[in-house]
Parts: structure tokens; C-alpha cells; sequence
């Protein structure tokens, strides 16, 4: 049976009016910028991914099946812990063969393993098999009758190699998750199915430990190195699998951890992975009653302590460098889990990220340069960007990402989707079609005051320099009570631009924030979910209230608005000012 596809007829028309919302975007072409991305790679990375493309063609060669010396077994040797919750409701749509990844559901998806038309991120996430948690959270026999049964046709179905379904990270993804969910699938199955899935898991094992690290890097890197680490320490004979995949962590963990705890890919639901990731294998190891190298619990710690940072009142994550909110319940049992002491860091100088708090409210900001070569492949041209909210509520926002959002891929990326500034519609750092940056890169410098719980933060970039000539300057000051965040732009360079150039301040809502524009036409008054009121006024640029769009959700795209200060650079200094106050009715 044909597969059916459902998409939101809502979201159809957003995407078709994403031109509007975010003006013009410069890609370089697919073919000329992936080249450049991989001749801009470190050597070692760069060398990697060519000879994993050049070996593609040596694994889909027939090979005989797996076999094991003597008898096969018929039991894990290890079933890990896991204590992460999943989505009951996902799971009863699996059993009526609903799949719902990524904003989009398939009913009967045909072929079962590589239905036509769809996104290659979503093909990932369906052989990945994350979803057998929201088959367990979902309960009952039927449920774990399904799973054996989507389990055993992908066996079955998926013997050859293929590039999705045997992509090193997915792969690594499918031997931690058939692992994690053993007990609730495969502990009661007949002796047949659990030699079989103990030899699929085997063969893919020894798959992995023969390609990686297949030029990864960063979260994808640890992803597959945790799924072959779970491989040597449930199947048995597997002592080799976990000394390859523990030397291949420890390398990766050493790459991309900063000193104060970041991550290279500055991205806050990457390093939620990766700290996921790590905390799953600690806890298997500890399980098994193995050794835990003495560096990952201090990875830990700072990990825990640099998302801390990056959290929201809501619970949440902020908007930077291609992540969403993440959900809630699932970050405070990451975070509950890694023990750590540590409080939320205030200054990320490594990261190159800020956190500002001060009463109810908190500011994060993205003072950092974008990410390097080989980190950089979903990264945003958002520097100097900020988000702001008050107690649990978000008021100011960048717009977030959606994973495999097709046609919002550019857009979401862009300077304009940030609450920073822009010039002459033309993004921050330059912007690759394929992903990652050009030559073009912003650098920035950063400097944090603090006074009697006042707090000021000054910013720049030059990744302006090259194309106008222009370093946009950001300072802010958020009072000791919270309720008065002040910024200032400049606007510099050593002399007026050859010809004028335009700008714009964005400053995105989140889409539960009610905005009006003031009769004085200086200013906006904003209404929180919870009634708050605050007031934006401005000096310096032209005001206007427009449309915009919010991606910070996974699977959703939601209409939203965006406060735009907008004017023409025409002299060596262009200054505009701003305030964004609470208001006196409401406090």
C-alpha cells in the first residue's frame, strides 16, 4: 500500500512566504560551496570523509553472512539503563504504523525502510530506531510485539549495505537503542529472534569498527563511537568493539569540549546530545562493572554546567547555531543525571556565550566566532544575537531550527532569522548552500562589567569589514532588578561606506508575546503570556512591527512577529538606541 503523507497546511504557507519574512539570502552554489567546505577542513577530517565516499562502493559488494564461532548466543551479555522517558502518544500512532519524525507522519510507509519522497533526515531518524522508547513508554504486549516484529523486517530487509540505513552515526544510533530497549523487546522473544538480532548487531558492530571515524565530527562523532562502545560491552566477545569505541570517544571528546565546558558546534541541543550520550555510557560501563575513564566525569561536569548556562526560565534551550527548545522534562533528567554540583555558568568566554540575569529576567547572548571547519556544518551567521525571557516566559527569540525543514534550510540560517543586526540584507559570516561558512567569518570580541548587580556587556564583529568596511558594535546594560535591558549598535569604520548602506535591527517575539505598535510610532508594547507588559522604544532607526516565524519547536512552525529598526549607514558612525523596559502597570 502507497504510503500517505500529512503536512500542515498552515506551515505550506509559511514556507512559501519565507522570502518576505527574512528578505534575500546569499548561498554560494551546492557543487562550488561543498567543495569549498571540505578544501576549508582540517587535513585529517578532510582525508577521513574522502576515503569513507571512496570505500562506498566496497561495501555494498555481496559479503557472506555473519557467523559466530561456535554456537551463537541467545542472550545480551549486558542490558544498560535507561531511564529516559518516551512519548506514549508516538507510540500508539507506531502501533496503527503511523511514523511521526521531524513535523512530518507517514501512515504505512512503502517501501517500510526507504519510503519515497522523503527527507534524507527523516530516512534517518526511522532506521536510527530511537522510537522504540515511545513503543515502550506506550505499554502493553502489542506494543512490544511491534517492535520485535519492525525490528526483525528491518533485519531482514536491511542485510546489504546501503547509504542511509548503514550511515556510520545511524548505525551507531540503532546499536545503542536496540541495546537500551532490549529488555522491553527481546528479553521475552523466542531463542530465533535474539540470536538473529545478536548477530545483526554483531555484523553492524563490526561494520562500524572498521569505517570510523569516517571523517565525523562533534556530536555525530560521539554518537557513533557511544553505539560501538554499546556493542562491546552488550554482545559478548565484544571486548575489542569497546576498546576501539572508547579510544575513538576519548579522541572525539578531546576535539570538541572546550575548557569551560562548550562545544564546538556551539549549538545547545548538540551539546545536549553529547552530554546525553556520555552519561548513557557511563552508566553501561558502571553496569558492567567496568572501569569509567577518569576524564568523562569531568566532561560531565562542565557539559552540565555550560547548558545550564544555555537554559531558559522555561526550562528550555535557547535558539543559537541551529537548535531548538529541546524538551523540557528530557534536559532537567539529563541534567539531574549528570550530578553535577555546578551551577548555570554567567560567562562562557571559550563557548562564546553570555548569560545576564538580573530579577526575573535573562539574557544569553552569542558572543562567540561561528564555529570552525568540520564543526560548522549547521551552524547560523547569528552572532551578537541575544534571546531574552522573563521568569518561564520567552519575549525575545531567535527563530530557531527545524531538522530536515526542506525549504527553510537557507532561511532559518540566515542573520535576518537572528535578533541581531543586519546589513543590506546580506548575512553576518558567509553562508554555504551545503552547510557550514566561507571564507567570510566574523571574528568578535567580547568584555562583561559588573556593578553593584548591574550588568554591561560590550560586543563586536567584523564579519561586516570585508563587504562595507563596517565593525557593528553591540553594547547592553540590564539593571540589578531586571526590569530595564538597554543596548546600543555602532555602526564603524574608518570612513563613510562608499555608498550607503542599509540596516536592520531585528528584535523576534515569541509567538505566545502580543505585540502593538505606540501611537508615537517610536515604540512597541509587548504583552506576555502571564500579563506582563514592557515597552521596546528606540532612537536612531525607523520602527516597524512585522511579520515572522518561530522554528524553535521541534516538528512545528508557528507564526510570529518581529520588531524591525531599520535605517541607511551613510557616515564613518551610525548609532541607534534602544530600550526595552517593564512597564509601570505591570508590576
Amino acid at each position: 500500500m502507497a504510503s500517505r503523507s500529512h503536512a500542515d497546511p498552515a506551515q505550506a504557507g509559511l514556507a512559501a512566504g519565507r522570502r518576505g519574512l527574512f528578505g534575500r539570502t546569499t548561498l554560494a552554489a551546492p557543487g562550488l560551496g561543498r567543495l569549498r567546505a571540505w578544501l576549508a577542513l582540517p587535513r585529517e577530517l578532510a582525508l577521513g570523509r574522502l576515503c569513507y565516499v571512496l570505500k562506498r562502493p566496497l561495501f555494498a559488494l555481496p559479503e557472506g553472512p555473519w557467523r559466530w564461532r561456535g554456537n551463537p548466543p541467545a542472550t545480551a551479555a549486558l542490558v544498560p539503563p535507561d531511564p529516559w522517558p518516551g512519548n506514549a502518544q508516538r507510540g500508539l500512532a507506531l502501533l496503527d504504523d503511523s511514523f511521526h519524525f521531524l513535523g512530518r507522519s507517514l501512515t504505512r510507509p512503502a517501501p517500510q525502510w526507504n519510503p519515497v519522497g522523503v527527507d534524507p533526515a527523516w530516512l534517518e531518524v526511522l532506521h536510527g530506531f530511537g522510537w522504540l522508547r515511545d513503543l515502550r513508554a506506550a505499554g502493553g504486549d502489542n506494543a512490544r510485539r511491534k517492535a520485535r516484529a519492525l525490528v526483525a523486517d528491518w533485519i531482514a530487509v536491511n542485510a546489504a549495505w546501503s547509504p542511509v540505513a548503514w550511515h556510520p552515526v545511524v548505525t551507531g544510533n540503532r546499536l545503542s537503542h536496540w541495546f537500551s530497549q532490549y529488555e522491553f523487546y527481546a528479553a521475552s522473544a523466542d531463542v530465533e529472534f535474539r540470536q538473529r538480532l545478536l548477530a545483526a548487531a554483531a555484523r553492524q558492530a563490526r561494520h562500524l569498527a572498521g569505517v570510523l571515524p569516517a571523517g565525523l565530527s562533534g556530536a555525530d562523532e560521539v554518537a557513533a563511537a557511544k553505539g560501538l562502545c554499546m556493542a562491546g560491552l552488550c554482545l559478548p566477545d565484544g571486548a575489542a568493539w569497546l576498546s576501539r569505541g572508547l579510544e575513538l570517544l576519548a579522541a572525539a571528546l578531546d576535539a570538541q569540549i572546550l575548557s569551560d565546558g562548550g562545544q564546538r558546534e556551539r549549538c545547545p541541543i548538540l551539546l545536549l546530545s553529547v552530554l546525553r550520550d556520555c552519561i548513557d555510557l557511563r552508566a553501561a560501563l558502571l553496569a558492567a562493572g567496568r572501569e569509567v575513564p577518569g576524564d568523562l566525569g569531568l566532561r560531565i561536569e562542565g557539559m552540565a554546567a555550560m547548558l545550564r548556562l544555555l537554559q531558559h526560565g522555561d526550562g528550555g534551550l535557547a535558539l543559537f547555531n541551529g537548535g531548538n527548545e529541546g524538551e523540557d522534562l528530557q534536559i532537567g533528567l539529563v541534567l539531574q543525571r549528570a550530578a553535577s554540583g555546578k551551577g548555570p555558568l554567567q560567562s562562557a568566554p571559550a563557548g562564546g556565550f553570555q548569560r545576564l540575569q538580573a530579577g526575573r529576567s535573562l539574557v544569553l547572548v552569542d558572543c562567540g566566532r561561528p564555529p570552525p571547519p568540520g564543526y560548522d556544518r549547521q551552524a547560523h551567521a547569528g552572532t551578537l544575537s541575544f534571546e531574552m525571557s522573563v521568569g518561564r516566559d520567552r519575549l525575545i527569540v531567535n527563530c530557531g531550527a527545524q531538522r530536515g525543514a526542506g525549504d527553510w534550510r537557507a532561511a532559518q540560517r540566515s542573520t535576518a532569522a537572528h535578533a541581531t543586526a543586519t546589513l543590506a540584507d546580506t548575512n553576518s559570516s558567509e553562508l554555504l548552500a551545503q552547510g557550514g561558512f566561507g571564507g567570510r567569518r566574523a571574528a568578535v570580541t567580547c568584555r562583561r562589567d559588573e556593578d553593584e548587580g548591574n550588568l554591561w556587556l560590550e560586543a563586536s564583529h567584523d564579519g561586516y569589514q570585508p563587504l562595507f568596511g563596517v565593525t557593528h558594535q553591540r553594547r547592553l546594560f540590564l539593571s540589578a532588578n531586571g526590569e530595564d535591558l538597554r543596548g546600543e549598535d555602532r555602526f564603524t569604520g574608518e570612513a563613510a561606506p562608499a555608498k550607503p548602506c542599509g540596516f536592520a535591527l531585528r528584535f523576534h517575539l515569541h509567538p505566545e508575546v502580543q505585540a502593538m505598535s505606540a501611537q508615537d510610532g517610536r515604540s512597541v508594547v509587548l504583552r506576555l503570556p502571564k500579563g506582563g507588559g514592557w515597552r521596546l522604544r528606540s532612537a536612531g532607526g525607523a520602527l516597524a512591527l512585522e511579520s515572522s516565524v518561530y522554528l524553535g519547536q521541534p516538528g512545528q512552525i508557528r507564526r510570529s512577529q518581529q520588531i524591525v529598526l531599520s535605517g541607511t549607514i551613510a557616515a564613518s558612525e551610525t548609532v541607534v538606541k534602544w530600550a526595552l523596559q517593564r512597564m509601570e502597570s505591570a508590576r
